[in-house]
């Protein structure tokens, strides 16, 4: 399973840092990115770190805001969220896939329960 923790209230042009923790499985031979899901949408992955290259892609909507890192040696990814907007808000959610170039919804074998975060004054 996948563990999601860190999300809050935060003002904009805050940071956050989200953390995404595996249990029962390891990390290395998946694909593994970050979701989100804001009020009314759908959700839309927004980074992931790639099988078997382990290169990090970002959606431009985070793209120099945010950074995911990982941990092999706590099997956790991360993601840092910096100079955070009001569109920003959404639930988080971390997703393993199996052996894959890329994060893709439907093909994702594991998720976590989410976490929420919220950007406000």
């Amino acid at each position: 399973q996948l563990v999601e923790s860190g999300g809050g209230l935060v003002e904009p042009g805050g940071s956050l840092r989200l953390s995404c923790a595996a249990s029962g499985f390891t990390l290395d031979k998946y694909a593994i990115g970050w979701f989100r899901q804001a009020p009314g949408k759908v959700r839309e992955a927004i980074s992931c770190i790639n099988y078997p290259d382990r290169t990090t892609e970002y959606a431009d909507s985070v793209n120099g805001r945010f950074t995911m890192s990982r941990d092999n040696s706590k099997n956790t990814v991360y993601l840092h969220m910096d100079i955070l907007i009001p569109e920003d808000t959404a639930v988080y959610y971390c997703g393993a896939v199996w052996r894959s170039l890329a994060c893709v919804d439907p093909s994702v074998n594991y998720w976590g329960q989410g976490t929420l975060v919220i950007v406000s004054s």
